[in-house]
């Protein structure tokens, strides 16, 4: 939000420098984002002075250029050669001096000494396009003849130099969000060390001229607007805005439209009231009806877009149609116009939740939606409504026409707030004097209505929405107060805290660097998601999502039930900014909403859980001249998650799997330990992937970090001394039926050799036709080890022997 030095000034007597102006913005919590200068003309006509012309004569060898001599006023005269066709002895003229830079839209030239054929110039007599004062380029710019010789351009012109200040409004300070609103703050702010006020403009003179055009007002949906207040305008003349009009909204980056609409976008900046200017005779059946319509109505808006209406969507109709959508943006049909006589003018209070839903269904983000959403001032209606309406009669030479129209069935009261002493210095950490206190709150409009010597009981008004609480309240006397005052004590009060062991932190740190360190990147996912990801699923039902009651938007209306959507998101918007070889991880919360739980504590129906989740798509590694690209593949993930596992504690030969084929995975494992289900891997299907508008495989991984946390806790670290004595490596190539897993393998190999067994691996595999159909080839590596002596070849070949039996007794294994 800008706020323009100068108007500021119009509201609060001050004299600072705009760098402390801005200390102490920041300092009451509107922090200050910028400063810029600004100039109501570019370059604010330096270099510029009003002349009058001694001579003109023909140029000797042009036939459209002229010889004059000017007298700027220094006592000389200057030789200029000029080209208008209207330049003349005895006329008073703008004079561009040499060194003086002239500015056209984004170009911009610097006035040299020079020779025009032949005849020496020192200056240019300029028009007004040239200067910026005005359109006309048909000759040089005549002025009256009073015009003094001599006087600065920016003087006669009256330029407007200016200094305008950006702030970084936060949400919940919508009360600053206007040039009296800061106002306001800075005063109560500067009352603290000197007696200072803000002043209001006064709309005290408001007169009813007529009632010629009443238009009644029906408030049907007074939940959505509290409050709507409305006055007639007749014979008003449309016209371009007066400078010192146009010269406000310019410097706030506000481009003027013209008169009427000009005023409306002025009285917002200044009071933070939005105002909307309906053309009167386009308003059907003379009535207004503030209302819902039917779903998918439609309407056109300003900006010739036609929008599909929600039925929560609040609209300003007349008798017949829509008008405007309320509090967000207005309709084409019913603006006003250059042939626009006369106009209603709204001011309401729309209820803050109903726009910001319709501007966020829309994609629609206004100034006066700005305001709306963060919720303005009930009380500041009316006397919004009648500083535009005089300012109209002022400037538009428009008639009140009606009376004013005020529909507030139940008027907004003040926040009570009780304020204990003892908690100010609680959270404050310093006690401050009551008196002081009791100053502060006066300062920023708290009215103090009963008190004691322990507490207050305060009366917030309804524009500070934030401050409903004893702690806002608090908040509010500490910005005024000054974080800067409050002393820092050379002695810290703290409470010690004892970390759980393991640390939860420390071990999520560790997998998230052995992850980095294989060359994985953290990614961090919203966890509100769309619904619509859910539609159809049996693995995540769409009747266990979170719903939340108040989006932001359609796509972000639930909770997230697992990590692997906001991982597609990512992996879609990379791939299609040509990006493909992604491996990325996420530690992220899922939620779970159980609609048919019986509980009389409806809390219990929600539960969620942390997921650590991993993916990987395109090739493993970079192109490179060393090695060639591989792509990343199902038994790459299956090994990094396996690396987590281990890194937890987890013994991977008492992990069970178990094949998954379903909608989300082509093909896929999941993975538990002692009954407790860890993690599930598999290929993301096609069907899903088409989502997302990914064409690459995609391999995800989601682990239950909550399980694997319950599992590092019981981990015990063992530290062994190297064996003296040498391990051994046996061989097996296995001919068995292709259902038969090496998981199995593996766990009856260690069933039937639990002391000297140390490793079981697969490091080969084929099918094919030379060992028939529904068989499969395995090549196994034992590797045995006696940690208190050398084992001889005896033993080997008992527990190989053992091993061949047990395979080919429960597995129908022969030896190849």
């Amino acid at each position: 939000m800008k706020i323009s030095y100068n108007w500021l000034k119009q509201y609060i007597d001050i004299n600072i420098e705009v760098e402390k102006l801005s200390e102490i913005l920041t300092a009451i919590g509107l922090e200050v984002g910028g400063i810029e200068e600004f100039q109501s003309i570019k370059g604010g006509l330096e270099g510029l002075v009003i002349g009058e012309v001694k001579t003109c004569t023909a140029h000797p060898n042009s036939d459209h250029l002229s010889l004059t001599t000017v007298d700027l006023g220094n006592g000389e005269t200057t030789p200029i050669v000029c080209g208008a066709p209207n330049v003349a002895a005895g006329q008073k003229v703008v004079v561009a001096t040499v060194g003086t830079t002239l500015y056209s839209e984004n170009d911009s030239f610097v006035i040299k000494k020079s020779k025009i054929r032949g005849e020496e110039s020192l200056g240019m007599i300029c028009a007004e396009d040239e200067i910026g004062v005005g359109a006309s380029h048909d000759g040089i710019m005549v002025l009256p003849e009073d015009a003094k010789v001599g006087t600065p351009a920016k003087e006669y012109f009256n330029i407007e130099n200016d200094t305008v200040i950006e702030i970084d409004l936060t949400p919940n300070r919508i009360d600053g969000g206007s040039h009296i609103g800061v106002a306001r703050d800075v005063m109560a702010y500067l009352k603290q060390t000197q007696e200072i006020s803000y002043l209001m403009p006064s709309v005290e003179s408001f007169t009813v001229h007529n009632t010629d055009l009443e238009i009644p007002v029906e408030v049907e949906n007074t939940k959505a607007c509290p409050r709507y207040a409305g006055v007639t305008l007749s014979g008003l003349k449309v016209e371009e805005s007066p400078e010192w009009l146009k010269n406000r909204l310019n410097a706030i980056g506000l481009k003027p439209i013209n008169n009427i609409v000009d005023i409306t976008n002025f009285v917002l900046q200044e009071v933070g009231q939005p105002l909307h200017a309906f053309d009167a005779a386009k308003i059907k059946g003379g009535k207004v009806v503030v209302k819902t319509m039917a779903k998918n109505s439609l309407f056109t808006t300003l900006d010739e877009e036609e929008r599909k209406l929600h039925e929560d969507d609040l609209m300003i109709c007349n008798a017949e149609e829509g008008m405007c959508i309320a509090g967000v943006f207005g309709g084409s049909e019913s603006g006003v116009t250059e042939k626009t006589t006369s106009v209603f003018l709204e001011s309401a209070c729309f209820n803050p939740v109903y726009v910001r839903k319709t501007a966020r269904r829309q994609g629609l983000n206004t100034d006066a939606s700005f305001r709306f959403e963060r919720g303005v001032d009930p009380n500041i209606t009316i006397y919004a409504l009648k500083r535009a309406a005089m300012l109209m009669c002022e400037i538009a030479g428009a008639k009140v026409s009606s009376n004013i129209v005020d529909v507030y069935p139940e008027p907004v009261a003040d926040f009570e707030v009780e304020l204990r002493y003892s908690q100010v210095k609680r959270l404050i950490g310093e006690e401050i004097p009551k008196d002081k206190i009791k100053n502060i709150l006066e300062a920023l409009e708290i009215k103090i209505v009963k008190e004691d010597d322990e507490k207050l009981l305060l009366l917030v008004p309804p524009y500070r929405v934030d401050v409903q609480r004893e702690c806002d309240v608090i908040e509010e006397i500490l910005r005024i107060y000054g974080y800067n005052t409050v002393a820092i004590y050379d002695h810290v009060n703290s409470t010690l805290a004892y970390a759980p062991k393991p640390d939860p932190n420390v071990l999520k740190e560790l997998i998230a660097n052995q992850l980095s360190g294989v060359g994985f990147n953290e990614m961090m996912a919203n966890s509100l998601t769309k619904v619509d990801y859910y539609e159809g699923l049996e693995t995540y039902k769409k009747e266990n999502v979170v719903n939340i009651f108040n989006p932001l938007s359609q796509d972000l209306n639930g909770m997230r039930q697992t990590l692997l959507f906001g991982a597609l998101e990512a992996v879609s918007f990379n791939s299609n900014r040509q990006n493909a070889d992604l491996k990325l991880f996420e530690f992220g919360n899922c939620y779970f909403y159980n609609g048919k739980e019986q509980n009389e504590n409806p809390l219990k129906k929600y539960s969620q859980s942390e997921k650590l989740s991993v993916v990987v798509s395109g090739n493993r590694s970079a192109e490179s001249w060393m090695q060639k690209t591989e792509p990343v593949s199902f038994y790459y993930i299956k090994s990094v998650v396996e690396t987590v596992f281990e890194k937890m504690g987890v013994n991977l030969q008492k992990t069970k799997t178990e094949a998954i084929s379903n909608e989300l995975f082509s093909e896929g494992l999941t993975f538990e330990y002692n009954n407790n289900s860890i993690g599930k891997i598999g290929s993301v299907h096609k069907k899903i992937r088409k989502g997302f508008e990914i064409k690459q495989d995609v391999y995800f991984a989601e682990l239950n970090w909550d399980a694997l946390l319950k599992i590092a806790k019981k981990h015990k670290v063992e530290y062994a001394e190297i064996s003296k004595f040498p391990e051994v490596r046996r061989d097996l190539s296995l001919l068995l039926d292709a259902k038969i897993s090496f998981d199995e393998l593996r766990n009856e190999a260690f069933s039937v050799e639990r002391k000297l067994l140390k490793n079981v691996s697969l490091f080969d595999v084929y099918e094919g036709d030379k060992i028939g159909e529904g068989k499969k080839s395995y090549a196994l590596s034992f590797v045995l080890q006696d940690e208190n002596k050398t084992l001889n070849d005896k033993q080997i070949d008992k527990i190989m022997n053992n091993m061949i039996r047990t395979f080919d007794q429960k597995f129908g294994a022969k030896i190849r």
